[in-house]
């Protein structure tokens, strides 16, 4: 294991703990909280509040806070979008969109917790703010982190887990949006209702989500497989992320999903993740997208990527398109390994020609497939880094 920083203040004074690494790609100059003094927040009020305020913090958690009943309950018309079995999730029909998007799915009423469920109900996260947990069993449960309109924040080495995961709509792990300069390292994230990692409309930029474990293991699925369907999510006007060294394990759909609107662009560097026991489909890269997957590995992966979409997607296997790449972005590119997958058939030169001036990618050095399927089974998630 390796060892937080600890740096002993002169004549005894606090220590400062800060994350460790530097993140790689286009969050590679994230600082977070910086230097700032580290402290544990003793009840679910002060982590709150710490996390939402204007003070450079570094925050160190040492268990769980659940916030599972933090705002109560609500109770409200639900929709049965998905009529498969066993255990379908339901949605809550939050901003009408039962009657929007699914006119035609039988209805009911049901309960649930009103932590998660919408931006008001998050944990607001603010500017120059590292959150790290202690361990392997610190973090939050029953809420997601929102990080709105905030520059420089660092997610390292928590849990996040139990938000409504029966329902659509009941809360995503986190939430970035209108941000810059953001890190999501070395997390554990389970059980959720809707993604595990979401960007909004407003453009995440200088983001890297890195070395992550993302367990779809579910008991409640949109699939009805076991799988938790909705892994991430990339939507901004002109997103631009790196997606590397995560564990992606037991999922069925999103993983990630880029783009779907119309005028917006989203850069994303997909590279060396590790994809495993996915009964669905991976990447889904739709209108906008410029998404490169390089050195990923699929291991029993039903659809690595789905092919007929709108976006724009380089996925590297040949000898040939290994060339194209390594060619356009001046530095050595790695192929995608396929096991006991399904076929790829995505090689848009397009991407390869927008991304020549990002140099979050042409700076890359990435592992090999294998490589990095054993680095990532060794090294994602919580308790790797304390």
């Amino acid at each position: 294991m390796v060892a937080w920083t600890i740096l002993a203040l002169a004549l005894g004074g606090p220590s400062v703990v800060q994350a460790i690494g530097t993140p790689l790609g286009f969050g590679s100059s994230t600082t977070g909280g910086g230097s700032a003094p580290a402290a544990t927040p003793t009840s679910n009020a002060q982590l709150a509040s710490w996390l939402s305020d204007s003070t450079a913090r570094t925050i160190v958690l040492t268990s769980i806070f659940d916030f599972t009943n933090y705002y109560g309950t609500a109770s409200g018309k639900i929709c049965k979008p998905w009529t498969c079995s066993p255990n379908p999730q339901v949605a809550i029909d939050q901003n009408s969109w039962c009657e929007n998007y699914q006119p035609s799915a039988a209805t009911g009423t049901a309960s649930w917790y009103v932590s998660g469920t919408g931006y008001s109900y998050s944990l607001k996260v603010g500017s120059k703010k590292t959150l790290l947990g202690k361990g392997s069993s610190a973090g939050i449960k029953g809420i997601g982190l929102l990080i709105q309109n905030a520059d420089n924040v660092i997610i390292q080495n928590i849990n996040i887990s139990d938000i409504n995961a029966q329902f659509v709509w009941g809360g995503d792990a986190i939430t970035i949006v209108g941000s810059t300069h953001v890190w999501i390292d070395h997390n554990y994230i389970k059980n959720v209702g809707r993604q595990f990692v979401v960007t909004g409309y407003d453009p995440a930029k200088a983001v890297t989500i890195s070395n992550n474990v993302f367990d779809g293991r579910a008991t409640y699925s949109a699939v009805c497989n076991g799988k938790h369907y909705w892994v991430a999510l990339f939507t901004g006007t002109s997103d631009t992320i790196t997606f590397a060294q995560n564990y992606v394990y037991m999922t069925s759909g999103r993983g990630p999903h880029v783009g779907g609107t119309s005028g917006y662009t989203q850069y994303v560097h997909l590279v060396n993740n590790y994809y495993v026991s996915v009964g669905g489909h991976a990447i889904d890269s739709q209108v906008g997208a410029v998404t490169l997957a390089e050195g990923n590995y699929f291991n029993t992966v039903t659809t690595p990527s789905v092919s007929g979409s709108a976006g724009n997607e380089y996925f590297i296997q040949s000898s040939s398109e290994l060339s194209a790449c390594q060619s356009a972005l001046g530095r050595t590119c790695q192929a995608n390994t396929l096991l006991s997958s399904g076929s790829v058939s995505r090689a848009n030169t397009a991407v390869l020609t927008a991304l020549k001036a990002q140099s979050a990618v042409t700076g890359y050095s990435p592992m090999t497939a294998s490589a990095a399927a054993t680095y990532v089974q060794a090294n994602a998630g919580v308790g790797k880094i304390n």
